[in-house]
């Protein structure tokens, strides 16, 4: 079976039992076991998040967070520019993966929830990834998951939103993924959070936003 048709039947027996968000450590727990494979699982960062002009500022001395790290491709390329980086994800598989993964790291990998994150972390972060995540959660969570993302943006921090894009009404019924539109990613902004750069993707087989959002300094 094809990982995307195997994860949709992961999640498509997740949703009905009314768990929008186990199917993710199902997923990644039978892919240690080698049952099936993490598609976006590329061994490195992102290829939007690598090309990201904002990402060839220092981190020296800011802190950094990435909203359901995975396997931490992302997260250790985002420390690696100096960065204090905190990664995390609601599978409690993927961080064991992304700890034994790299096991010399300085990234600080933890089990959490985007619907509940400790409160310190709230306003905390210099930089927010958000790549891929709202876009692989129903669509009655959406307000709450962007809501979640940009509450970890602090005064003067930026937020980075990858997602794959689609047109308005061409949005799919099923998923996961539920691609976003440009109002979706509008939808992140804020008064104090405004869109910054808005790049648009489009090859063949992949279709993304790439967003980049500032939020103003006390």
């Amino acid at each position: 079976m094809e990982p995307d048709e195997y994860i949709r039947g992961l999640a498509a027996d997740s949703l009905r039992r009314g768990d929008a968000v186990g199917w993710w450590d199902t997923l990644y727990v039978a892919a240690g076991e080698g049952v099936t494979e993490v598609p976006w699982d590329r061994g490195g960062p992102h290829r939007l998040l690598a090309s990201w002009p904002g990402i060839e500022v220092d981190g020296a001395g800011r802190r950094a967070v990435v909203v359901g790290c995975g396997l931490g491709g992302d997260a250790e390329f985002i420390a690696s520019r100096g960065y204090a980086t905190v990664a995390f994800d609601v599978s409690p598989a993927a961080v064991r993966t992304a700890r034994s993964r790299f096991p010399d790291s300085g990234v600080d990998y933890t089990v959490a929830d985007l619907f509940d994150v400790p409160a310190a972390w709230r306003g905390g972060f210099d930089l927010v990834l958000e790549s891929m995540t709202v876009q692989a959660l129903p669509r009655d969570l959406r307000d709450r998951a962007v809501a979640a993302v940009r509450d970890l943006v602090a005064p003067g921090g930026t937020l980075l939103v990858i997602a794959a894009a689609t047109r308005e009404g061409q949005e799919r019924v099923e998923g996961p993924p539920w691609p976003l539109t440009r109002a979706d990613v509008a939808g992140f902004e804020t008064a104090d959070l405004r869109l910054e750069a808005l790049d648009e993707l489009e090859e063949p087989e992949f279709h993304r936003w790439r967003a980049t959002l500032r939020r103003a300094p006390r």
